[in-house]
């Protein structure tokens, strides 16, 4: 750049360092947020995990007593049905 002088060129620098510096600057913030945003998503995936878990649990501990109480209704059938054959083999049937 010919017909500039040194302070001209010297702003000019400084100018294109501010500037550079102010978008490391904003970058590092929008940086900071994005941070802060994704440590919150995990915040509440972590508690949704929870949730979930202890539901699970409670399904798994609902679906066990269904069937506990399956296999006794099915050990007394068997037991009832047996007994019925008992009664209808002496009574000739």
């Amino acid at each position: 750049m010919q017909g500039t002088s040194p302070i001209e060129n010297a702003l000019r620098r400084l100018t294109a360092a501010l500037d550079a510096l102010e978008g490391a600057v904003d970058g590092r913030l929008d940086s900071g947020h994005r941070l802060e945003e994704l440590e919150a998503e995990l915040q509440r995936i972590s508690l949704d995990r929870s949730r979930l878990a202890q539901s699970l649990d409670v399904a798994e501990a609902r679906s066990d007593r269904i069937e506990e109480a399956n296999q006794d209704v099915s050990r007394r059938l068997v037991a009832a049905m047996e007994t019925i054959r008992s009664v209808l083999d002496r009574n000739g049937a």
